[in-house]
């Protein structure tokens, strides 16, 4: 069994489109912020790329 990040889940999901709202994890939980927070590192790398026309 392997333990679960769920920072590493939240960039996943910005990478794969999902959007913030699909966060899976209980609201006010440590995984929940977590995600959220991974999942903003992830769409904030895919919007600078963006802009750079990449």
């Amino acid at each position: 069994m392997t333990d679960r990040d769920p920072f590493a889940e939240g960039e996943r999901a910005a990478r794969d489109n999902i959007p913030a709202e699909a966060n899976p994890y209980s609201d006010g939980s440590d995984e929940h912020a977590l995600w959220a927070a991974g999942h903003e590192k992830g769409a904030g790398a895919m919007e600078a790329r963006k802009s750079e026309g990449s």
